[in-house]
C-alpha cells in the first residue's frame, strides 16, 4: 500500500495540475509593471516573498502587517528590487479600523486599486482542541472577519479598475486533519465565503476576478517551526509559491494549488474516498510529538 501511494498520488496530482494549469494564457511580469497592489502579512514568509517578486515586476506596493520594523526593511528591500513605489500601514488585522486606514492610504496614494492580495493569519498552535473557545473567536476575526472587512473595503475600487481579489488560503480549508481545528475552521469559512462571493459577481457581471490559493506546507519559518516535529513531509520551498500566488492572481484563475501534484492528488482522493485519506493523513503525523 505504501509503495501504491508513493506512485498513484504523485501520477494523479501531475495529470491534475496539468489539467489546472495547461490553460492558453500565459504568464508575462510586464502583466504587473505599473500595477497598484496592497499585500498583507507582508513582513515574513510568504507575504514578504510576494512584495519582493512584485518588486521586481515593478509594481506599486502597500504592504501591511504587525510589525512596523520589518515592513519598514521589506519597504526598502522592495524600492532596491525596482517597486514602482512602496509604502507600508502597520497594524493588527484584529483592529475593526485598519481595513478603512489601509485602503484610504491606497486612495489618498494611487487614486485606485488593482489587486488586493489577501495573506495574514493569526498565531495558532498545533496541538488538540483544548476547548479555548476565545482564541477561535479571536482567531475567525483575524483570519477570515478582517479578510471580508478588507476585500469589501476594496471593492468600490477593484470595481473601477475591473481587478482581483487574491485570497490565500490552505489546504487545511478542504481537508479537515487533526491538531489544526480553529485554524481549520478559519480557512473553510474562507472558501465558503469568497467562493459565493465569486458567484454573486457572476451573476450580477461584476469584474472582479477572485483567486482562492490552496497551499501545502511551506517552508516558512513560522510553518516549520509550528509542525517540523510532527509532519514527515519536506516543505515547499516559500518564493516558488509566491511566485504561483501572483500568476494565479494575473491570470485571474479561479484558483491555486501549490505544491500542484501534492495538493490537487489530495483534493481529488477526498472526493472520491474521504475515509480512505483521513487514514493516510492520520498516519503521516508523528502523533507522539504532538504537544
Amino acid at each position: 500500500m505504501g509503495l501504491f501511494l508513493k506512485i498513484f498520488i504523485p501520477l494523479l496530482g501531475a495529470a491534475l495540475a496539468f489539467y489546472f494549469y495547461s490553460g492558453s494564457e500565459n504568464f508575462s511580469e510586464e502583466m504587473l509593471r505599473g500595477k497598484r497592489v496592497i499585500v498583507t502579512g507582508a513582513s515574513s514568509g510568504i507575504g514578504e516573498q510576494m512584495a519582493y517578486e512584485l518588486a521586481r515586476m515593478e509594481a506599486h506596493l502597500l504592504l501591511t502587517a504587525r510589525t512596523e520594523a520589518k515592513l519598514q526593511k521589506v519597504v526598502e528591500r522592495c524600492l532596491e528590487l525596482g517597486a514602482a513605489s512602496a509604502h507600508y500601514v502597520s497594524g493588527s488585522m484584529d483592529s475593526p479600523t485598519l481595513p478603512e486606514e489601509l485602503l484610504r492610504e491606497a486612495e489618498n496614494t494611487w487614486g485606485g486599486l488593482d489587486m488586493l492580495i489577501l495573506n495574514h493569519i493569526g498565531q495558532s498552535g498545533f496541538h488538540y482542541f483544548d476547548g479555548d473557545v476565545g482564541h477561535v473567536r479571536k482567531l475567525m476575526e483575524i483570519n477570515f472577519v478582517s479578510y471580508v472587512a478588507l476585500a469589501t473595503a476594496a471593492l468600490p475600487m477593484l470595481k473601477e479598475s475591473e481587478g482581483s481579489i487574491v485570497v490565500v488560503s490552505s489546504v487545511a480549508g478542504r481537508i479537515a486533519g487533526p491538531f489544526v481545528a480553529p485554524y481549520s475552521a478559519t480557512k473553510f469559512a474562507l472558501d465558503g465565503f469568497f467562493s459565493s462571493l465569486r458567484q454573486e459577481f457572476i451573476i450580477d457581471k461584476v469584474n472582479v476576478s477572485i483567486t482562492l490559493c490552496i497551499l501545502g506546507y511551506i517552508n516558512t519559518e513560522s510553518a516549520v517551526r509550528a509542525v517540523s516535529h510532527v509532519i514527515r513531509d519536506t516543505p515547499a520551498p516559500k518564493e516558488e509559491c509566491a511566485l504561483e500566488i501572483i500568476r494565479g492572481g494575473a491570470l485571474r484563475r479561479r484558483e491555486v494549488h501549490y505544491p500542484p501534484r501534492a495538493v490537487s492528488g489530495l483534493l481529488l482522493i477526498r472526493s472520491i474516498a474521504p475515509q480512505f485519506l483521513d487514514s493516510i493523513i492520520r498516519n503521516s503525523y508523528h502523533v507522539e510529538n504532538i504537544r
